[in-house]
């Protein structure tokens, strides 16, 4: 483990001095998250913090991750993915181009030799992929990255939801014996906890599309490279726990909209942080709560990924079992509280 506590703290350190500068170059240049219908803040606040995040993560990679041959490909990925986030913080791209973005970048990691050539079998050995793995990894990539995005709705939700994510991607990775994935984990959490004490409410600064757009990217590239490959394969339901938040808040907010008959990709009010604020709780609180069922996720994760397969698989489906009851618990006390609010 001691291998790991300089690059956690060097890129903790980075952020929390990168931060700053980013923040006086948005004010410069003028690129300021306005208020509107569907945010929280009113006042206008500067956007590129991800860029911060993106710093500190590259500088303390090249120092510590020289010689990896997976680090460059997601180097170079992640550079991709981060330029559409900054060119989107400045003028909002559509959400096709975002997305045909986002796929270019993901296509770039697997040219670049990260991708998922197999998959544990809960019921036992492997599945083998061949060139399914291409598409499959596109579209987990794809995904984590639009998920992540998608919760960043409140002052330091996505950062320390990354974070947490980020750490018990560690956690694993490192009880796998899996270096790559363990080392580049640590350097995430780093990167996101030293941009935190900026953004968390009231924030200083948001980390824009840059930001989360970047954060899910390599959530998503060092699950693949760590733990959907490898000798030590982990299973996909650990990765999946660990990013349980944004994967269930994104799953019902695609079941919500089919429900009420709006197209799944259109943007509500309606996620788990919006929920939160509409039962009467204030920012802080809901983010907070939000990282309490992050670090529950992500302890379940670990825990889990002691068991075997099977045993991990089958306890995932009970989790997400409870997870929508508990999302419906929550939209109903949502409703309800709004209900009596506007009357």
């Amino acid at each position: 483990m001691e291998g790991y506590i300089g690059p956690f703290i060097c890129a903790t350190a980075l952020s929390a001095l990168f931060t700053p500068l980013v923040r006086k170059l948005a004010l410069t240049m003028v690129v300021l998250d306005q208020p509107g219908e569907r945010k929280i803040h009113r006042q206008p606040v500067p956007l590129w913090g991800g860029l911060a995040i993106f710093l500190a993560f590259l500088f303390t990679a090249k120092i510590f991750a020289v010689g990896l041959a997976e680090f460059g490909g997601i180097v170079v990925a992640a550079t991709v993915v981060t330029v559409l986030g900054l060119i989107d913080d400045v003028r909002p791209l559509s959400a096709a181009v975002k997305f045909c973005g986002q796929i270019l970048a993901a296509l770039v990691l697997v040219l670049m030799g990260t991708k998922i050539e197999f998959l544990t079998n809960p019921f036992g050995g492997m599945i083998y992929l061949g060139w399914w793995g291409v598409p499959l990894t596109i579209l987990w990539v794809v995904s984590i990255t639009n998920m992540v995005n998608l919760i960043d709705g409140l002052d330091g939700l996505a950062a320390g939801v990354a974070a947490i994510a980020g750490a018990a991607l560690f956690v694993v990775a490192a009880g796998k014996g899996q270096t790559v994935m363990a080392l580049l984990a640590a350097i995430l959490t780093g990167s996101a906890l030293g941009f935190l004490p900026y953004n968390f409410n009231p924030a200083k600064i948001f980390m824009g599309d840059t930001g989360s757009m970047f954060l899910g990217f390599i959530l998503a590239a060092i699950s693949v490279e760590g733990a959907l490959k490898g000798a030590a394969t982990i299973a996909l339901t650990i990765p999946l726990l660990v990013l349980g938040v944004p994967f269930f808040d994104t799953l019902f907010a695609i079941v919500r909209r089919y429900r009420e008959g709006r197209p799944i990709y259109k943007a509500d009010r309606g996620h788990l942080h919006h929920r939160l604020l509409d039962m009467g709780f204030s920012q802080r609180t809901a983010v907070l709560l939000v990282y309490g069922l992050s670090i529950s996720l992500a302890v379940a994760a670990v825990f889990l990924s002691k068991f075997d397969d099977f045993g991990s698989f089958i306890a995932v489906i009970w989790l997400g079992v409870f997870m929508f009851a508990l999302g419906e618990v929550i939209d109903t006390s949502a409703r309800g509280s709004k209900i009596n609010t506007d009357a």
